[in-house]
């Protein structure tokens, strides 16, 4: 039965049962059940394992039965210090960048823009000469590739590696020289002949040896092949060893799509394969730390749990996203035993709970081990362990703390470990904290904080501690609700039905996953929080993680908040909001130095550090528009919740400030007359230009609600009336020639470009500057769209989700949502966007954004307010015919509750928090309320007024 047919039929059963809760208040009849992430089996790999957290601390539960692993992060923990981003002088060169991109010399404005505009790097001034030295040191001992040496007891090491040996146990986070040896047998007939070895391409230096004799040495990052001299060769076995230089990253052999080898270079069809396992020994792992653009974030540490070898059966391993608990469970020789996990935001800690079945039963062996070079572990007291550590290219340390409370047995906390024998029941309480106190201040005394932490928690109930862990988390995640129908599929594990998924109707793996990413959103950003959710959110096992693990502001950090006002997560965004008060702080330097400008900016990329400065290559990374995007999302607050106050003493003045800066940097391009965003980039994509569609847009919604956001307060002033002149003379969307919105002033779009970035589109979504009151744009950007593919990462995906959802297009909206639930990593090892196992987004590889993405693009599918009505069921899919929701959030400050069946409106539930008029449209019928605060309203699926409920 292929995946129509099933819908068919699972929609008359699902209708049957709507049929009965849809008449009925739609605040009731349903819990929040079947709201579960289980599987059969322990983690095998990281994206299997389940998260948890509590804004501040975040942990990956493996959950093993005889070694469990907790790899935990503290959100404080990055490289790096506080330094200056800014480059001085580096307005000087604007007028002629700006010049050079007129002229269409854009290589020579990215080459001046390279060299002069970029942002300060860590140890730029000091790391040539230091590199020199410690070059020069390593190759001063070349004896590690002598013939005669002896490597009987050298480690072996599987080369190549796509993503660096850092992926290999033992060499995480591995910079430094390493010797590699193999060796190869060298046929007879061979003798004499011009050999050739191909290494493939080797990060980021090597010298290649073959029987003692250089043959080769190359600094970039290209294929390896160096010729071997005849006489150099001879029968049988031949020795290669390779010094490899690695500075920052990255290390060792990376190319996995060719054989490396040894062949004829006349004859390459005789071909002598390299052996993959290679011996290996570390000649140094301390290079001089390497210039970087951005600080990275950081693994804190891992908590292991060894158990006595048993016969385990019943396995099952689970998240209950209705108490943000995690669980464990499994029987062996007659005992169930149990574990709990959970992140207190109550108690600030990470808790393990072990319970069995039998008295006496719990016995394991506990211990801290990090990644870090530098640590030190050693006993507080008779029930606590520290683990303290340092980074080693930065200025941040970190402590953890382990605490033990155990019923029954006997504890005993050694200089390395905890050991627990034969009680009855047994918690474990981690906290981790810094010395990071802000982007300028990084005096704190993680000790002190986590040794408070634990004082507190000593001698408590258990129970309590559980309790009020799920009372503050229920505050926030029982405020929606989502019911989308149910199969038989609900009951499988959620790694078979995510296998099923693409061929088995399974509406409530779809809500599970809107509310799994309310509940990441939930366990990473919390209100007195100090970062906002990152690339991977709070959680990253790796030195060197995929783009540093920062905050990507040209799409990544914005969507990670995108659903936080419609699906009631609104007071989540605090974190967020605290980082756009830094930046805009930070960002006024930027704007002084490279721009000679008022106000303040912000380019792509930021940390924990707040550089605001462009970064990377000038090719992408000079694009302006980053903090005037983060201050769409202030607004967007106060649309959704009518905050004066918020308005006044914290987004007004960002909003201002951002403003500013663009009035002093939009000039006026002479073949138009418009005034332009230059020079920028539409992010990724097409280079250096001047006028990208995107700037444009979002300059004009930041001029547009600081208006509005001056009328709200009372503002006038000569600075809103420019905004007011200004606005108009931007220069505006445009129509190309292939009928789609181009993406440049030029109309140089090409059909066949799938590139990942819509930004063109953020005009339709998240923005309202193309919306349905100017349909030719809103078809052209639809026509944009399709040229663009469905195809692409989890965020690009997730974001096309929603534009498809504003184009009211909601049968396309849940294709591409569909895809957001196909394995990521199923086809032989090599991952595509998706989802993994544990339900991350896969980029690939992981990036939390596409989660978020994704459910704020099931919110716009089931309600849309950016215009002047709430429309309900504006882009309601055709393979969800019956639902309800309860708790989906709009403008104005209106809360709102409803059902549907055979996809037509039963009954809704309006709550005004705020008071004023309420305009409802449904299928093109329109009705205006005046409302009070406070007071609920209901109506029929007509839209006819029903007796209010208070």
């Amino acid at each position: 039965m292929n995946r129509k047919t099933n819908i068919f039929t699972t929609r008359i059963l699902l209708s049957a049962t709507v049929l009965l809760f849809a008449m009925i208040n739609p605040e009731h009849g349903f819990s929040q059940s079947n709201l579960r992430l289980w599987y059969k089996q322990p983690a095998q790999k990281w994206t299997d394992a389940l998260p948890i957290g509590n804004g501040r601390l975040g942990a990956m539960i493996f959950g093993g039965a005889d070694e469990d692993r907790i790899q935990f992060n503290e959100q404080t923990l990055w490289t790096g210090g506080p330094r200056a981003y800014a480059r001085k002088g580096a307005a000087k060169y604007l007028p002629i960048i700006r010049r050079l991109i007129a002229e269409g010399k854009q290589a020579e404005a990215e080459s001046i823009a390279q060299e002069h505009f970029m942002r300060m790097k860590s140890h730029e001034f000091t790391y040539d000469a230091d590199s020199v030295a410690w070059v020069k040191k390593m190759r001063s001992d070349v004896s590690y590739a002598t013939t005669d040496l002896n490597d009987s007891n050298w480690k072996t090491i599987t080369q190549p590696q796509v993503n660096g040996w850092e992926v290999l146990p033992g060499f995480e986070g591995l910079d430094g020289a390493v010797w590699l040896r193999n060796s190869f047998d060298l046929p007879a007939d061979m003798v004499g002949k011009a050999m050739v070895l191909n290494i493939g391409r080797v990060r980021d230096m090597d010298f290649t040896y073959v029987n003692g004799h250089l043959v080769g040495s190359s600094g970039n990052n290209s294929n390896r092949s160096y010729t071997i001299p005849a006489g150099l060769l001879h029968p049988g076995k031949n020795t290669i060893a390779i010094q490899v230089l690695n500075f920052y990253d990255k290390g060792g052999l990376t190319t996995v799509k060719e054989k490396l080898g040894v062949y004829q270079k006349d004859a390459p069809a005789n071909f002598i394969p390299l052996k993959s396992n290679w011996k290996y020994a570390i000649q140094n792992d301390s290079p001089p730390a390497h210039p970087a653009y951005n600080a990275e974030y950081q693994p804190f540490a891992d908590l292991y749990l060894q158990f006595p070898k048993q016969q385990v059966s019943n396995y099952t391993r689970d998240l209950d996203l209705t108490k943000a608990i995690a669980h464990v469970t499994y029987q062996s020789n007659g005992t169930t035993y149990t574990r709990e996990y959970f992140g207190s935001a109550p108690n600030q800690v990470i808790a393990v709970h072990l319970t069995a079945s039998q008295p006496g039963s719990i016995t394991f062996n506990a211990l801290l081990k990090t990644l870090h070079k530098s640590f030190n572990i050693h006993k507080v007291d008779a029930h606590t362990l520290a683990l303290s550590l340092k980074i080693s290219d930065g200025v941040l340390r970190g402590v953890s703390y382990l605490h033990i409370e155990a019923i029954g047995g006997k504890v005993v906390v050694n200089a390395n470990d905890i050991t627990v024998s034969n009680a009855n029941q047994a918690t474990l309480y981690l906290t981790a904290a810094t010395n990071f106190k802000s982007y300028k201040d990084v005096s704190g005394n993680p000790d002190a904080i986590c040794k408070n932490i634990i004082s507190k928690i000593s001698g408590r109930i258990y129970a309590i501690i559980m309790a009020a862990h799920v009372k503050d988390y229920q505050s926030y995640f029982d405020k929606f609700f989502l019911y989308l129908g149910s199969t038989p599929n609900d009951s499988l594990p959620t790694d078979e039905r995510i296998l099923k998924f693409s061929n088995t109707a399974d509406p409530a793996l779809i809500a599970l996953y809107v509310q799994y990413g309310r509940y990441l959103l939930i366990s990473l950003s919390r209100p007195g929080n100090s970062q906002p959710a990152n690339l991977q959110g709070l959680w990253n096992d790796l030195l060197t993680p995929p783009w540093g693990s920062k905050f990507t502001t040209n799409i990544n950090l914005e969507m990670n908040y995108w659903p936080a006002e419609e699906l009631n997560l609104s007071a989540c965004s605090a974190p967020f909001f605290n980082a756009v008060d830094d930046l805009a702080k930070t960002g006024k330097a930027t704007a002084k130095l490279h721009y000679n400008a008022p106000g303040w900016v912000l380019h792509h990329n930021t940390d924990i550090w707040r550089g605001t400065a462009p970064v990377n290559s000038s090719t992408h990374g000079i694009w302006v528009s980053g903090g005037a995007w983060l201050c769409h999302q202030l607004w967007e607050h106060y649309l959704f919740t009518k905050d004066q106050a918020f308005l006044k003493n914290r987004a007004y003045p960002d909003m201002e400030g951002a403003a500013e800066f663009f009035v002093h940097f939009l000039t006026k391009d002479p073949k138009t007359g418009y005034l332009i965003s230059t020079p920028s980039n539409s992010p990724e994509h097409g280079g250096l230009v001047a006028g990208p569609t995107m700037d444009h847009q979002i300059i004009r919604d930041l001029f547009k609600n600081t208006i509005a956001a001056a009328g709200v307060l009372g503002i006038h002033n000569k600075f809103i009336d420019t905004l007011k002149s200004m606005y108009g003379q931007i220069a505006p969307n445009k129509i190309g020639r292939y009928g789609q919105l181009q993406e440049w002033m030029e109309d140089k779009d090409d059909t066949a470009d799938t590139h990942r970035h819509v930004s063109h589109m953020w005009g339709v979504y998240p923005g309202t500057d193309i919306t349905w009151d100017t349909p030719a744009l809103m078809k052209a950007a639809e026509q944009s769209l399709k040229y663009r593919g469905d195809e692409g990462t989890g965020w690009s995906i997730a974001w096309k989700v929603n534009l498809y959802a504003r184009l009211k297009e909601g049968d396309h909206a849940m294709r591409l949502f569909d895809m957001l639930l196909s394995p990521a990593d199923v086809s032989l090892g090599k991952e595509r966007g998706g989802v993994y196992h544990n339900l991350f987004d896969a980029h690939p590889p992981f990036q939390i954004d596409g989660n978020f993405g994704g459910a704020a693009g099931l919110a716009e599918m089931l309600l849309q307010s950016q215009g002047d009505a709430i429309e309900i069921l504006p882009a309601l899919p055709t393979t969800l015919p019956v639902g309800k929701v309860v708790g989906i959030c709009a403008r104005g400050g209106f809360i709102l509750s409803y059902s549907w069946v055979h996809g037509q409106l039963q009954y809704i539930k309006v709550t005004s928090t705020t008071g004023g008029n309420c305009k409802l449209m449904y299928h093109g019928k329109i009705v205006n309320i005046i409302t009070q605060k406070g007071v609920s309203y209901d109506f029929d699926g007509l839209l006819n007024r029903m007796e209010s409920v208070k």
